[in-house]
């Protein structure tokens, strides 16, 4: 049994066409399926829908005005899927929603500019947070975690890693000297990250799952790229993100300290939610992602 959308396309080639079997021919079907699905749509209709003689075929009246709505209907069904369709003319179209940290902007900010240069139809929208996205609510296409990911509705992909350093300026370690032990670093001035979801700030991440909370706190920020300016200003000692911290680290700004004090590096992924077929501008963004953030020359490990 045919669908009624198959039902009208048969109708419609056999209205153009003189008989069943010229109808059939241009289809690629038997002239009996012809046959059927006209009499098919007949019983659906409650109409006869042509006059038949053993050579030719002519529409019933009521039949040439169900043709021209019939072809309407189907011209609409056809660009309905054709606007949707993320592949015309080899050209990427449509919005892609992103969420990422705020730690890896500098990084993903790049990558992501030179896609929208290559596809200039996609649309991308970036919401930047340390808090994980809730991906239905956020309706997020894909996105970028640091952290482990133990949900089964996404597909992720590990791509790296990001460690956390402990680092600050020759300014500051010029009037207060380099701290040789945990005790020492209590004793200067820091930088504190603010979470937004408490309002308190982020606890210090240390080896064996050891969590330390700086006693001198001098500056605080809220998103991690004013905390890294506050540190290359003197203001304070910090813990940053690996990724954030190794540019300032090679170039001299930055100085690192205790690195055995380091946590092991948490895992970072490009994920998307699992959900129905994937839009080509969809897969386009999330296989970018894995190969820019894969490459250690765009982001390093180790100084």
């Amino acid at each position: 049994m045919l669908n009624k959308v198959e039902l009208l396309r048969i109708f419609c080639t056999a209205a153009e066409s003189d008989s069943f079997k010229a109808a059939a021919v241009r289809l690629g079907i038997s002239p009996q399926a012809v046959t059927r699905a006209v009499q098919q749509l007949e019983q659906s209709t409650g109409e006869v829908l042509f006059h038949r003689s053993t050579r030719h075929i002519r529409l019933t009246r009521f039949a040439e005005g169900f043709a021209i709505q019939a072809k309407h209907s189907l011209q609409q069904l056809d660009a309905l899927f054709q606007q949707h369709q993320a592949v015309s003319n080899n050209t990427i179209a449509g919005l892609v929603r992103l969420a990422a940290p705020r730690v890896i902007r500098p990084i993903l900010m790049p990558v992501l500019s030179a896609l929208a240069q290559q596809h200039p139809a996609l649309q991308l929208d970036l919401r930047l947070s340390d808090q994980i996205a809730d991906v239905v609510d956020e309706q997020i296409d894909v996105g970028v975690r640091i952290g482990l990911i133990r949900d089964n509705g996404f597909i992720a992909r590990k791509v790296s890693s990001v460690g956390l350093f402990l680092a600050a300026s020759p300014l500051l370690l010029s009037k207060y000297g380099v701290p040789l032990d945990l005790e020492q670093l209590a004793e200067l001035p820091t930088t504190a990250l603010m979470d937004k979801a408490t309002g308190r700030a982020w606890h210090w991440y240390f080896q064996e799952g050891q969590l330390w909370s700086p006693k001198k706190i001098s500056f605080v920020a809220d998103d991690s790229e004013t905390e890294a300016d506050a540190t290359l200003a003197g203001l304070g000692v910090s813990q940053l993100a690996s990724c954030m911290a190794i540019p300032h680290l090679r170039s001299g700004a930055l100085v690192r300290l205790l690195p055995e004090l380091d946590p092991k590096p948490w895992p970072l992924s490009v994920y998307r939610p699992q959900r129905g077929p994937v839009p080509d501008r969809v897969r386009l963004v999330f296989d970018t992602l894995i190969t820019a953030l894969s490459d250690k020359e765009i982001f390093p490990e180790s100084a």
